[in-house]
């Protein structure tokens, strides 16, 4: 077990505020009100401590895919967002064929039964083509409340969500079986209008994936999905705050009209996160990165991003001015909340996991704990 620590004189934030001169008590690997007799006492002044990020959407990392890879590569992925502060991950799967889906969410579940990975996020195939980014556009169709069910059934209880288009046949039974069991139905790649998209909602649908991203624009006359998903208290946006995905007003029109607890920052990253530019493959499409953009190299389509959730942060405060405490909520404690797990990770507790992230006065990553180990030792004194 981990000895006792404590991180002393920080800006630590909790669910209630910011905390000058704050401490964090780890005992093993929770977080404790207490500090026992022995336990070392570092210095954490002029950091700030926050809790450890937790991302819904993110599709792989360090030149690994969590899409398709074996387990082997797959922990490769999840190590490097874990360096960049992500300490609770659901691994994404793209649009493939479904049998091969099945397969490999049965990689991905023994992963999740491990507690390597917080569950699966099914991105497609039930999507619109009209709106399909970077998914291949042979293999989409629509969405049979049987065949989600058996994508559900491959997962073995560690399905977490799956983004779909509800205006396709079938797309609100499948939205009433999701909730059935369980598991998050989003909104997304859709075509949607305004009217579809509240019946998703009523439904049970309770997250828009990306955001303003793979949807119709915001029109005064239709105002389609994204006028129902910001203005319904029931659904959690998410957003991609890499700065080429969104407009920052795009992101200020987000935190306004849902709100700080309805908005879930996510990275929807690909292999080259953490990486680097270069070719490589998103399901069954090849990308380029390019300046740490990816893009198809087939039509010049935005695919998926090389974001990490410590520049997601760093960026929402430094450039979107946004208030710590509505970008904590927003990275760690209502992306646990959508997962269920908001009793273990999302915010600085007693008997939570002891997942923090110390940044520094100009909140750039400096360490980060998973369960009370470094995974980044800020070497404090």
């Amino acid at each position: 077990m981990a000895p006792s620590k404590v991180l002393a004189g920080a800006r630590v934030v909790l669910p209630t505020g910011t905390v000058e001169d704050g401490r964090v008590i780890v005992d093993g690997t929770r977080i404790a009100a207490t500090a026992p007799a022995d336990a070392r006492v570092l210095d954490a002044g002029g950091h700030w401590v926050v809790p450890g990020f937790v991302d819904l959407h993110n599709h792989g990392g360090g030149g690994a895919s969590f899409a398709g890879g074996p387990a082997e590569e797959i922990l490769r992925g999840v190590h490097t967002h874990r360096l960049h502060g992500t300490t609770t991950l659901v691994a994404s799967a793209v649009t493939s064929d479904l049998d091969f889906l099945t397969r490999h969410a049965g990689v991905l579940a023994e992963l999740a039964e491990q507690g390597d990975i917080a569950g699966i996020h099914f991105e497609g195939p039930f999507i619109s083509p009209c709106r399909k980014g970077a998914h291949e556009e042979r293999l989409l169709r629509d969405p049979d409340p049987a065949e989600v069910r058996k994508l559900i059934d491959a997962a073995h209880g560690h399905a977490r969500m799956m983004t779909l288009a509800p205006e396709l046949p079938g797309g609100l039974d499948s939205v009433r079986l999701l909730a059935e069991h369980g598991v998050i139905a989003a909104v997304g790649h859709t075509d949607a209008t305004y009217e579809q998209t509240l019946q998703a909602i009523d439904a049970g649908a309770t997250v828009a994936t990306h955001l303003f991203n793979a949807m119709p624009p915001l029109g005064h006359r239709a105002p389609g999905p994204i006028t129902a998903l910001l203005e319904d208290e029931r659904v959690t946006v998410e957003l991609i705050n890499d700065g080429t995905h969104l407009h920052p007003a795009s992101l200020q029109l987000a935190f306004h009209h849902a709100g700080a607890d309805r908005v879930a920052f996510i990275t929807d990253a690909m292999d080259a996160a953490g990486f680097g530019d270069g070719r490589y493959m998103l399901g069954p499409l090849e990308v380029e990165v390019a300046d740490g953009v990816a893009r198809l190299v087939e039509g010049g389509t935005i695919a998926g991003s090389t974001l990490t959730l410590d520049r997601a942060f760093k960026r929402a405060v430094t450039v979107d001015r946004l208030p710590v405490g509505d970008v904590v909520a927003a990275i760690s404690a209502n992306p646990a909340r959508l997962l269920g797990l908001s009793d273990r990770v999302g915010s600085l507790e007693p008997g939570k996991d002891a997942d923090l992230v110390v940044l520094d006065e100009e909140f750039d990553l400096v360490g980060v704990m998973r369960r009370g180990t470094w995974v980044v030792d800020p070497q404090l004194g």
